[in-house]
């Protein structure tokens, strides 16, 4: 190793006692967050989780969009959960709230950005993404995806890969919008699957749906003479979860 670099290594201040406790309470601050989303969103199933771009427009195809969705989602009767911002976000909240069922978010605290909307029933907020991640998957009976950037796409991969991986239920995830999205199947497709980073049957885990009632359909067609009920296998990977 080059001197200049042993030198600046052994300047490294040790951390001390006040910076390590500071560090063990962030435990209790994260702890904090989950037991309050299991305590509120215990009770909310069946429930779809919904994902889109913070930044879309109220004057956006996709906004309305949105809020149609979440409305017929829940006219049909389910809670509908989604980041609990501006944008698309918002759409959905507002959707949900005009509809039958609760309008939930779960809101990220960030320096910029991300501002809680108006139309939640139930409104939590999280310091961490990785909690609030957790509360998107735990109570979900299926995922809508609406386009948006690398915070949509983030929490699209990370069920995808909890669903890869059996680590979550094998439940529908709905993407919205197919020109946005064609991309980035052809992608899946052509690049990993042709070089074996996935397998071709991964690429059924999405569906391309646009229409809000066939949306509603394909959930409950999905659930068809289970009642929304997770079977004992999926039960177990909830219980991991």
């Amino acid at each position: 190793m080059d001197n200049s670099i042993r030198t600046k290594l052994k300047r490294i201040s040790p951390i001390n006692d006040a910076a390590l406790i500071r560090e063990s309470w962030k435990i209790f601050q994260i702890m904090a967050e989950f037991v309050e989303g299991f305590e509120r969103l215990a009770m909310i199933s069946p429930s779809v989780s919904m994902f889109g771009s913070a930044r879309t427009k109220s004057d956006d195809v996709n906004y309305q969009q949105a809020e149609k969705i979440s409305q017929a989602l829940s006219n049909a009767g389910f809670s509908v959960v989604s980041g609990g911002g501006p944008g698309i976000m918002e759409a959905i909240n507002k959707g949900a709230r005009a509809g039958k069922s609760p309008s939930i978010g779960l809101n990220i605290q960030l320096p910029h950005e991300q501002v809680a909307n108006k139309f939640q029933d139930i409104s939590l907020s999280f310091r961490h993404f990785f909690s609030r991640k957790v509360m998107f998957v735990k109570y979900a009976s299926a995922y809508v995806v609406l386009p948006g950037g690398f915070g949509t796409l983030d929490e699209m991969a990370e069920i995808l890969t909890l669903i890869q991986t059996g680590k979550t239920r094998n439940i529908p995830i709905i993407l919205v919008n197919k020109p946005f999205w064609k991309g980035l199947l052809d992608w899946f497709k052509h690049t990993l699957v042709a070089e074996a980073m996935i397998n071709p049957e991964d690429l059924q885990l999405l569906k391309l749906i646009d229409d809000p009632e066939e949306i509603v359909k394909a959930i409950f067609d999905h659930y068809e003479g289970r009642d929304f009920e997770p079977s004992k296998e999926e039960q177990e990977k909830l219980m991991e979860l």
